[in-house]
């Protein structure tokens, strides 16, 4: 009767051990003692995880499987849940966006996700680093990139097949634009080069009266930002671009901001830059995206920066927004 009740008893062990959660179990530490509450988002679900005076956390969520936002603030990344799952968060610095490396159940189609975010944030992920390459040296960068890409999936031997579906058919978009715009791009960048003469604008309306030409500047670093009143990342860079203005006040740099809007939008440029008490040289461009300077430049998306020096020579044709801290970086080792 014993050896029965034993029997049983280990068979009962067994199914509670394979038995799978219904939720997921989230815990790990922050390099920081910043944050107070980390949040959990998806489509429809929304779960806030109080995060200790020491950095660490811990939680279990009910989710409905797939990606979710993993954010304090504006600083995040994506990870995947599903119900089951049991993840220990390593985070690589301290902001979530800078990466995490995963334990546990679920970490290998997580540090799939986030090797392809190192990728994609990198110089991997910049077209403009293979399109400034002859054909080459294109070639052999595409190959390296590829390679690089199999290597994480070839890690990942639980990949779950919703993201090893999704990132497919990011990485075949991904090298789709770049083998269709290589040729016009390569041409454009060697036109527009570091150390070339940038091409020209003349006599741009000027907010603060008068007209304005590129060669008024002449003498100062030029940072220009085109932008439109309608562009919503345009204008999410505008506290950014004051802060930068207002810490480099009186150095040898002209900040110029160049509206692309069409002309039934003129009065809402002159309103936008009042209420907005936009700084630096505020310029409405004489043919919005038809524009000779705009076109010259290739832009078809905004917001685009450009950085020119004093001699009116490009530095870099599509520098980083003011939003990065790469750029005061930047100026500061330019001297400006």
């Amino acid at each position: 009767m014993k050896k029965i009740i034993l029997f049983f008893c280990v068979i009962l062990m067994i199914s509670c051990k394979n038995e799978s959660k219904d939720y997921v179990t989230l815990k790990g530490k922050l390099n920081t003692s910043d944050i107070e509450k980390l949040t959990i988002q998806s489509n429809g679900f929304s779960k806030e995880i109080a995060v200790n005076d020491d950095g660490t956390f811990s939680d279990t969520l009910k989710v409905t499987d797939g990606l979710h936002a993993l954010r304090s603030g504006a600083d995040g990344t994506n990870i995947f849940l599903k119900n089951g799952y049991d993840l220990v968060l390593n985070f690589k610095g301290n902001k979530i966006s800078e990466g995490i490396s995963f334990e546990g159940e679920g970490a290998e189609t997580n540090n799939f996700m986030d090797n392809q975010r190192s990728f994609f944030v990198g110089d991997h992920g910049d077209p403009k680093a293979y399109f400034i390459l002859d054909k080459e040296e294109y070639d052999n960068k595409i190959s390296e990139a590829k390679s690089m890409l199999a290597s994480y999936k070839e890690k990942a031997v639980d990949l779950d097949s919703i993201v090893e579906m999704m990132y497919d058919r990011n990485e075949k978009m991904f090298f789709g634009y770049l083998d269709s715009n290589y040729d016009k791009m390569h041409e454009t960048l060697k036109r527009l080069a570091k150390g070339t003469v940038s091409p020209i604008f003349e006599n741009y309306e000027n907010f603060k009266g008068g007209k304005t030409s590129l060669s008024d500047l002449k003498g100062k670093y030029v940072y220009i930002d085109v932008w439109a009143t309608w562009c919503a990342p345009c204008k999410a860079e505008i506290p950014y671009l004051k802060e930068l203005e207002s810490e480099f006040n009186g150095k040898n740099i002209e900040f110029v901001s160049i509206s692309v809007d069409k002309d039934n939008a003129y009065e809402t440029w002159k309103q936008m830059v009042k209420e907005k008490e936009l700084k630096g040289v505020q310029l409405f461009a004489d043919n919005n995206f038809e524009s000779d300077f705009i076109v010259a430049y290739g832009i078809n998306a905004i917001p685009r920066f450009i950085l020119l020096d004093p001699d009116g020579k490009i530095v870099d044709a599509d520098v980083y927004r003011p939003s990065d801290p790469k750029l005061k970086e930047f100026l500061n080792e330019l001297g400006v």
